[in-house]
């Protein structure tokens, strides 16, 4: 009697636990459902980015994942002129990526390094390194505050390459296209120009940061806050030319975007000049991107040759600029 009583204890003891277990399966079953849902309807479970190049160069894009997040399939490839490549990012992915150019490969070393957003690795990924200034950057956190996508184009770190950041779809206010689709590099002022060579043509086009070191252009030190660091003239220099991009530090106000609800991204480098204001009235997606320059739509690559080699126009002058705006005007009124 005594054993019977003790095998129906554990068997009923078994049974017990059984059933414990099989509940918490179906809490975290349950739990699970309700993220996914919660997901599905922020439309982020995943996020996909397509890197085109329209240059008439190679392009060697880098990608560098935020501090403890985790990286995508690749860190760095090459794209010839006309290329693109799709890659997806998980829910919550924060990062950025930018164009490597005048890249090689040391025949007796096999070290591959750029002359422009060379990340440092010897190799064709970046594995973890970041760009090396000067360079355009496409910086973008997935499913932040409130389910939002908050994203931009920095010019911070200086300039390289004409890029355009492109949600495509989504919804919010603040949700459109941003970039800069000019081309910087022939009008840069001397003491922010990089060249190839030594006396050569202008490949990229530094931050006054970068350039100085100075803390009022780093916003450092004494400058380290909105109400201390204010616009300098040389970042009002890349503000004029793109007013979407990021200028400097504090330039959170006009160059941050956010979407809810966007499956994919496409990042351009050297964007198409056939975007206009006429062409997004004609029935395109309300969130294709048509620059401002002094709050004037202006034809999209209308300032620069970005279809050609890089920099390709160093005499090109910002105050083309104006001539641009002018002629923009001239075609809303009479076209």
């Amino acid at each position: 009697m005594a054993r019977g009583r003790e095998e129906n204890g554990e068997r009923g003891r078994s049974e017990r636990r059984e059933r414990e277990r099989e509940r918490r399966e179906g809490e975290k079953r349950t739990s699970r459902g309700r993220e996914e849902n919660g997901e599905r309807d922020r439309g982020v479970i995943s996020t996909t980015f397509t890197l085109l190049n329209k240059c008439e160069y190679t392009v060697w894009p880098g990608i560098l994942s935020n501090a403890g997040v985790s990286p995508l399939p690749t860190t760095g490839f090459v794209l010839q002129k006309g290329e693109s490549k799709t890659l997806t990012a998980p829910s919550g992915w924060a990062g950025r990526f930018w164009g490597r150019t005048h890249c090689t490969t040391d025949p007796t070393t096999g070290k591959f390094s750029c002359v422009t957003g060379d990340c440092g690795s010897g190799k064709l990924e970046c594995s973890g390194n970041g760009a090396t200034p000067p360079a355009t950057l496409a910086e973008i956190t997935l499913n932040g505050h409130g389910g939002l996508d908050f994203f931009d184009v920095s010019l911070v770190d200086g300039y390289n390459i004409p890029m355009l950041f492109a949600p495509q779809g989504g919804s919010g206010q603040n949700c459109t296209s941003t970039g800069c689709v000019v081309d910087l590099n022939g009008a840069c002022p001397s003491e922010l120009k990089v060249t190839a060579v030594d006396g050569g043509e202008g490949v990229a086009c530094r931050s006054a940061c970068e350039a100085f070191r100075e803390p009022q252009y780093c916003c450092s030190g004494a400058y380290g806050s909105p109400d201390t660091c204010k616009p300098s003239s040389y970042s009002q220099i890349f503000k004029n030319a793109c007013p979407r991009a990021y200028s400097y530090a504090y330039d959170d106000k006009s160059s941050t975007f956010t979407c809810s609800a966007v499956s994919s991204y496409t990042i351009t480098f050297c964007p198409s000049p056939n975007t206009s204001q006429k062409a997004s009235q004609d029935g395109q997606n309300s969130n294709t991107y048509s620059p401002h320059i002094n709050s004037t739509m202006v034809y999209e690559g209308a300032l620069d040759e970005s279809s050609g080699s890089p920099s390709s126009c160093p005499h090109m002058l910002f105050g083309l600029i104006s001539l641009a705006v002018a002629i923009c005007q001239l075609w809303q009124l009479f076209f």
